[in-house]
Formats: structure tokens, sequence, C-alpha cells
């Protein structure tokens, strides 16, 4: 009825569905229905839960890193000279760690586009700024411990503003599918220091050898290997 409320849609049961359960078509799609909307929601439950544990370790992380804003040279160490620079890095990637999870929240997508929005540009603003200033701290400081982490980290910088900009680009052309699908690689990008930091922090990694040694690989590990779960996860949904 035009005007009227919309209702679920069904796909039509099969005989085996009907003849097997002893049920009207009409019971079996209702039942279809319940089930299609207790996976939404669990579905919806299972996201919430990652994203706390995302920002509570994201939380944790920049809590261990608040001792660069004391400004004093030995909490500032090997980037005295570029403090501005660290702490801006630091301060536009808590904001992008922040905003990041709320751009998966499907809920608040469809209720409120406007805050969603706004998030969103928040979280582009935080790469922008932070991504600009590991530019500069990857070409100077990082040399300081080798070429091999310099380099580990050129790389991740170039993933992240890479995938971040084709994000922002879908989204302002209205290609929310592609644009949904690179702000998961941006954000797998955003999250990989927080992950090869806090791995690097373990004991157990730390037996395996000095900073200069292990620390390229796991700088590599924190967003190559995210990155190919989510297309290996993306290619089995997409069989479906």
């Amino acid at each position: 009825m035009p005007g009227g409320p919309a209702r679920d849609a069904c796909v039509a049961p099969n005989l085996f569905s009907v003849i097997v359960w002893s049920r009207s078509p009409l019971e079996i799609c209702g039942m279809e229905n319940l089930q299609v909307k207790r996976n939404g929601k669990g579905k919806e439950i299972t996201g919430i839960i990652a994203g706390i544990a995302v920002l509570v370790l994201s939380f944790y992380f920049l809590g261990i890193n608040l001792h660069f804003f004391r400004m004093t040279p030995e909490d500032l160490g090997k980037y005295v000279n570029v403090k501005w620079i660290i702490l801006l890095h630091i301060a536009g990637g808590a904001v992008a760690l922040i905003t990041g999870p709320f751009q998966f929240w499907d809920r608040l997508r469809l209720k409120n586009r406007l805050i969603h929005r706004r998030l969103g540009w928040a979280y582009c603003a935080g790469v922008f700024i932070s991504s600009s200033c590991a530019i500069w701290l990857s070409a100077t400081t990082a040399f300081q411990i080798n070429w091999a982490y310099a380099f580990s980290l050129h790389i991740w910088i170039g993933v992240w503003i890479i995938s971040s900009h084709i994000a922002l680009m879908a989204a302002i052309r209205k290609k929310f599918v592609l644009h949904k699908e690179w702000m998961w690689r941006s954000y797998i990008a955003t999250l990989a220091f927080v992950v090869s930091a806090t791995l690097l922090k373990l004991p157990v990694v730390q037996q395996l050898g000095t900073f200069a040694e292990i620390g390229p690989s796991f700088f590599w590990l924190g967003w190559a290997v995210p990155m190919f779960l989510y297309e290996v996860t993306r290619s089995f949904k997409a069989r479906k």
C-alpha cells in the first residue's frame, strides 16, 4: 500500500522447508525474518564489543605516550629538536584513532548522517595532520635507528595516506560501498602503529632482539597482516 509502513521482505520458502517443518509459507517466512533480525543484532553487538576493545587499546597506547607532552629533554629523547612535530603527530593520530571506530557503526550512520560526516571529516583531518608529521619524522629521526626502520615507516605512511585519500574521494563521489571498503583499509593503517608498538612492548617479543633488529619487521606486520586478513575476509563474503 503506497505510503504505508515498510514490511520485511522474504524470499519464498522452498517446498522442502514447507514439508519438513509442516509450516505454512507465511510462518516460515516470519521465522526467516526473525532469524535475519537476530543475526543483525548479534553482528551489531559483536561490532560494538570490537570497537570498545580497539578504543581501549588506543587509549592505552596514547596514555603511555603522554610523557612527550611534558616536553622535557628526558621525555622527548631523540625528538627534542622536533618536539612540535611529534606532539602534532600524536594529537592527530589520537583524533583518528578515537573517531575511526564510529565510522563503522551502521546505526549511527543510518540514524544521524550529519554526525557520521562530521566524525568522518575529523578522522580525515587527524590522518592528514598525523601523517604529514610522520613523513617528516620518518625522513629525520627514523634514520637514527637504521635504514630498514625508516623504510618500513615510509611504506606504512604511503599506505595510510593513499587509502585515506581514496576513502574520502569515494565518499565525496557518493560511491559508498567503495568508501566503506577503503575506510577499513585506512583504519587498519591507522591502527598499525598501535599494534606494532604494543607488540614490541611484550617481554616475549623483546627477547627476540633489540628494537633496531626487530622493529622494522613488526612495523610491516602491524599493517600488512591485518590488511591481508581483511582482504581474505572480504573475498569470502563476496562469494556468499
